[in-house]
């Protein structure tokens, strides 16, 4: 009998690759998941070491953090400048100079603190709430069953304030989610935390949007930040401390179409120590215009009012005026790293 001709034998690497061109497609993906769950953990374990700090050592490392800012020329630094010579252009060059730095400080601290926040259990951080105030207001729109709309701005801190709105009723938060897988992942977990059951976290798109929608139209509640620059085509241009500001007009569409009050909701610092204040008032009338340059308008009457109770505890820190409108000409942080 002549032989069997032998079958050649791929080589490891050669069946390797042709392993990852086949169907089975499901090792990397899982050991990408895993290694970015992995790492998600790790930074919160480097969250919570922070936020076990005593308040004072947490306090002194935010003067230091800020002062870095300051001596190193760093974005929130410069940004931070940028914006409060936009925002109060009769400013004495002191005050301006003291105004910045009572704004990076606090910002450095609001950072700090809320590692403290989210790594520690919620009740304990809801004791540092030493005021509430217009409480009935939410409890009346609660009771309503159109649903809520809790626009928080970036002033004090939100994310105590989040704690507090889970510990009163179930709810969704818009969010904007970092670039990083890492990012994102770590941020659902400190946030999800001991509210897991309470809080779904919608990412800011087409289909979060049908989501939080449904949830106002089931008399829901739903928490958004307004006061961050939409993408090109989803926000309107409306006055903000005087300078047209691109602004959402999604949180006046979610009012409008579903008839759900809008209320303003910050927890605001009070003294030296941990301990806040929790505000609620009402939205400005127009808030839910059809029209999105008036609804906008109303919107950002709202956030500019709370901004001004106190400037150090408002997010100066970012890129509010980047994009302008039409014919404009450049934006104002051109010059600055880089634009």
């Amino acid at each position: 009998m002549g032989r069997t001709a032998a079958q050649p034998t791929a080589s490891p690497r050669h069946a390797q690759r042709a392993g990852l061109r086949g169907g089975d497609r499901r090792g990397p993906p899982a050991t990408l998941a895993g290694v970015t769950g992995l790492l998600a953990r790790l930074l919160y374990v480097f969250a919570a070491a922070i936020g076990r700090l005593p308040w004072p050592l947490l306090r002194g490392l935010a003067a230091l953090l800020a002062w870095l800012w300051r001596r190193t020329g760093a974005r929130e630094s410069v940004v931070a400048l940028r914006n409060l010579e936009l925002a109060y252009p009769d400013l004495a060059p002191a005050q301006r100079a003291q105004w910045h730095r009572a704004v990076l400080h606090s910002t450095a601290l609001q950072t700090l603190e809320t590692l403290r926040l989210w790594t520690r259990p919620h009740h304990r951080n809801l004791q540092s709430i030493r005021e509430v105030h217009g409480e009935a207001l939410f409890d009346a729109a609660l009771a309503g069953g159109r649903g809520l709309i809790v626009a928080a701005p970036h002033f004090g801190n939100w994310e105590l304030l989040n704690q507090w709105l889970a510990s009163r009723t179930p709810l969704a938060i818009l969010y904007k989610p970092p670039e990083s897988a890492v990012g994102e992942a770590f941020l659902r977990l400190v946030r999800a935390n001991a509210d897991a059951d309470r809080v779904t976290q919608v990412r800011a798109e087409g289909a979060g949007v049908r989501q939080l929608y449904k949830r106002l139209q089931a008399g829901g509640v739903v928490g958004i930040l307004p006061d961050q620059q939409p993408k090109g085509g989803d926000g309107a241009f409306a006055p903000f401390f005087g300078i047209q500001a691109l602004t959402m007009t999604l949180l006046g569409r979610l009012a409008g179409r579903s008839g759900a009050p809008v209320l303003f909701a910050w927890c605001e610092r009070i003294g030296s120590g941990p301990d806040h204040a929790l505000w609620i008032a009402p939205a400005d009338p127009g808030i839910d215009d059809p029209d999105p340059v008036r609804a906008t308008t109303a919107l950002n009457a709202g956030v500019e009012r709370i901004a001004r109770r106190d400037p150090a505890q408002y997010q100066w820190t970012y890129k509010r005026f980047k994009a302008r409108p039409p014919g404009d000409g450049p934006h104002p942080y051109v010059d600055l790293e880089g634009g």
